[in-house]
């Protein structure tokens, strides 16, 4: 009997990831004239992972998949989730076409890098349904094309217990995850490896800790600073107070954090804990951030009547302000982080947008 992994640490797989997988089944029923029981779906971070399929079949030149959300130890609303997919060929040559249907979001205001009066489907799980799509049809994507439609079951009834209405996305979920792979960030496993992520490299004799909300930017800061030494390199998630608290301790003085407009804003408004399900960005701050700069007053007051960073960083790009709003959004997080813990760091500050290329930086210079 294989060994049972303690409590608190077993992975799930996300809403992206299960859509791919039941996409993935629903093509490979048009191909073969029977959906399969199960099916193998390749992950955005590499993983070839096996999918149970719930439900398939096939009818009328059509085929339905369902692959059933399993969210690890960190269940939220939508584990259990029934990620459906029902596919079809269309008469135009390699064209995928993603449609959302009943249970999934759609987007009704900018910020969000998705198309407003759109699905809400998030970008890397958009090319993760296609990447899987292409591997096993694309000698016949040659001579026709596919209507993919996603939906979740109930989908509308789970979003009643998220912030997308927040967001402006409205009538079910987002399909989510860049990795593919849910880890148990809320729990207090995950909370003990990113203190005991600070506690290694105290232990390695370093004086910097590098600390990233993700796998984009830890990557970004890597290549942004190669001459430290890999232990200096924290995945903290969500965790900054902990990771912080623990740098304290072990007396590590030197703290450069790695991240994206989104939470770097709600460290510089103070939170304790930056998940995106806590508390809603505060656009007001965005909105003043944005006015520090010399943006016009009626965008900021635009900002400040939407409810993303992301809102604000776009407009900033389309006005050529793009690189001091994240200057100055940095200089907020080092005076947030030096007030509460006032003369214990060296503070600085990388941001990069969500494909991982710089934006900009602030408490040193670094060569």
């Amino acid at each position: 009997m294989p060994e049972k992994k303690p409590k608190g640490t077993r992975t799930g797989y996300t809403t992206g990831a299960c859509s791919a997988a039941a996409a993935r089944a629903a093509v490979q029923g048009l191909l073969d004239g029977k959906v399969p029981d199960s099916v193998e779906c390749l992950l955005p971070n590499g993983q070839l992972v096996a999918f149970k399929v719930e439900e398939g079949y096939c009818r009328d030149g059509s085929a339905h998949a369902v692959v059933e959300k399993d969210a690890g130890d960190d269940p939220d609303c939508t584990h259990h989730a029934r990620l459906t997919a029902d596919v079809a060929w269309t008469a135009q040559p390699n064209t995928l076409e993603l449609k959302g249907g009943a249970g999934i979001g759609t987007v009704t205001r900018p910020g969000l890098g998705l198309a407003v009066g759109g699905p809400a489907i998030n970008p890397v799980p958009r090319k993760n349904i296609e990447d899987n799509i292409r591997l096993i049809a694309a000698e016949q994507l040659r001579r026709r094309g596919l209507q993919i439609t996603l939906s979740v079951p109930d989908g509308e009834e789970m979003a009643k217990k998220t912030l997308n209405y927040r967001l402006g996305i409205i009538g079910g979920i987002s399909i989510l995850g860049t990795t593919g792979i849910v880890h148990p960030y809320s729990t207090a496993a995950f909370r003990a490896s990113v203190v005991q992520g600070v506690e290694v490299a105290a232990r390695q004799e370093q004086n910097t800790v590098v600390l990233t909300t993700g796998g984009r930017t830890e990557k970004f800061v890597m290549q942004e600073l190669p001459e430290l030494d890999e232990s200096c390199f924290v995945q903290m998630g969500d965790f900054l107070t902990p990771a912080l608290d623990a740098a304290d301790r072990c007396g590590i003085f030197n703290i450069v954090i790695g991240g994206m407009v989104g939470k770097l804003t709600k460290m510089a408004q103070g939170e304790t804990i930056t998940h995106a399900g806590r508390n809603p960005v505060d656009v007001e701050l965005v909105a003043d951030i944005a006015r520090t700069i010399g943006a016009p007053e009626d965008i900021c007051q635009a900002i400040a009547g939407q409810e993303t960073a992301r809102y604000a960083s776009e407009c900033m790009e389309q006005l050529g302000l793009e690189y001091e709003f994240h200057v100055e959004l940095a200089k907020r997080v080092i005076a947030t982080l030096n007030n509460r813990y006032p003369g214990r760091f060296n503070i600085a500050v990388l941001v990069c947008d969500f494909d991982g290329n710089k934006l900009a930086e602030a408490g040193r210079t670094f060569s």
